[in-house]
């Protein structure tokens, strides 16, 4: 009886297909028993291999898309799965592989008496935390982790209106172009900066799983060209696997600030000794760079630091200030609120939300006021010189030439091979007209 109670621990699939095997061979044996004077015996070979993955095609799983606010208690709760079970599962998983995202999916099967067998969490197309029902009840857990085939894809595009919206006519997908806006956000703005006729070629690569595109990986090299001055990055990975994007000389693209606290926001107001205040209707200097944006629009720190002030100050409104290093501070002003990471004390990264553009203080509309000091000197933030972050590594520099040279190349003849095929299409219809 003991053994018998385990099958309600098997898939309801799995059960039918056994059952029907059975039926099969009982009815081979009778049929052959009529007939002694000659027999035949045939052996059939069956590859494992083929016949587990015969099974898994037949198998069904329920399955669903993970929504905000879901945990594994509320999806089993949902679906009248066994509360013991979710707890046992919990227990067996290994840290944060429990952290379940919206968008995610959780795949199961289970017993007639609503016990899990399998539980396939999957994270991405290309990762999956599986669990297995044991029979004395325990999970097994095991990583199924698949690798993509990355191709590279060769893009171009020339700048007429703007970045995102040039860059999709191009097909180049919205992920790549934040990420190449991120690359640049060093050496141009966004916001400012962009002339028509600038234009950027790229290398990038697309992840392929049995034949199928299933999303988009890294930038391998990307040239920009922006009011004639023209500025490459290249990625190079080191012996340890740290990645990093630096340009032909070896110099790090990522320097030490953010040229912009904000991603593509309008300048309402620059840097002026001698303006005249909009709402104390005095001259008053101006010793900062306003941004124009939504409410709530998020606000990044420009750089690593220790946050010194986070509070209420004048007609600063809330307001922020971080201290990079000995020499520089940079203030950001009239948010409407802090982001929980701001806090006096604690440090900041570079590009972490420090809190959210509002109309506190004296403002007439929602923006952010944000100032660039260095040894204590307001410094107008879109004319400086940003200083630049560490360069290769000595042992590696040789290397990184060598690896940068190719690159350049190969992105400058994928470049001539496109054009060349743009020019024999126009001329095509030119001579069809």
């Amino acid at each position: 009886m003991a053994v018998l109670g385990q099958w309600r621990y098997f898939p309801k699939t799995h059960i039918a297909a056994i059952s029907l095997l059975t039926i099969f061979v009982i009815f081979a044996i009778g049929k052959n028993t009529n007939v002694p004077q000659k027999r035949e015996v045939q052996t059939l070979i069956v590859n494992s291999a083929t016949l587990d993955t015969q099974l898994e095609e037949i198998e069904v799983w329920e399955q669903t898309e993970l929504k905000a606010g879901d945990n594994l208690s509320r999806v089993f709760t949902r679906y009248s799965l066994s509360a013991a079970d979710a707890l046992a599962i919990a227990s067996s998983a290994p840290k944060r592989v429990l952290n379940l995202q919206p968008g995610q999916i959780i795949k199961w099967q289970s017993s007639e008496s609503n016990n899990v067998t399998r539980m396939r969490i999957e994270t991405s197309p290309l990762i999956a935390h599986v669990f297995e029902r044991a029979i004395d009840g325990d999970y097994e857990y095991k990583l199924d982790e698949k690798v993509a085939d990355r191709r590279p894809k060769f893009a171009h595009a020339m700048i007429n209106s703007s970045l995102f919206l040039d860059g999709a006519k191009q097909d180049i997908p919205q992920s790549t172009l934040i990420e190449l806006a991120g690359l640049f956000g060093w050496d141009i703005d966004f916001a400012l900066d962009i002339r028509p006729g600038d234009e950027f070629s790229l290398i990038y690569e697309e992840l392929y799983l049995d034949g199928e595109r299933i999303g988009f990986g890294n930038i391998l090299i990307a040239n920009f060209v922006n009011r004639g001055r023209e500025i490459t990055a290249i990625r190079y990975e080191d012996g340890k696997g740290d990645a990093q994007y630096y340009d032909p000389s070896g110099h790090s693209m990522r320097k030490e600030f953010l040229r912009n606290p904000i991603d593509f926001a309008r300048i309402s107001s620059r840097f002026n000794l001698k303006r005249k205040h909009p709402v104390l209707n005095k001259f008053r200097a101006h010793r900062g760079t306003d941004y124009a944006a939504r409410t709530g629009t998020p606000i990044k720190s420009t750089g690593d630091g220790k946050v010194i002030f986070a509070g209420r100050k004048g007609g600063f409104g809330n307001c922020v200030i971080v201290q990079h290093g000995s020499r520089y501070q940079t203030l950001y002003a009239h948010m409407s609120k802090f982001n929980r990471s701001a806090r006096k004390g604690r440090r900041v990264k570079q590009g972490q939300v420090i809190g959210y553009v509002g109309s506190t203080g004296l403002a007439t509309g929602p923006h952010l006021h944000f100032e660039f000091r260095v040894d204590g000197v307001h410094r107008d933030s879109l004319r400086i010189k940003l200083p630049k972050s560490r360069s290769i590594g000595k042992d590696q520099k040789e290397l990184y030439k060598a690896k940068s040279e190719r690159m350049i190349e190969w992105l400058k003849s994928q470049r001539d091979t496109q054009l060349a095929s743009d020019d024999s299409l126009s001329l095509a219809k030119i001579s069809e007209q």
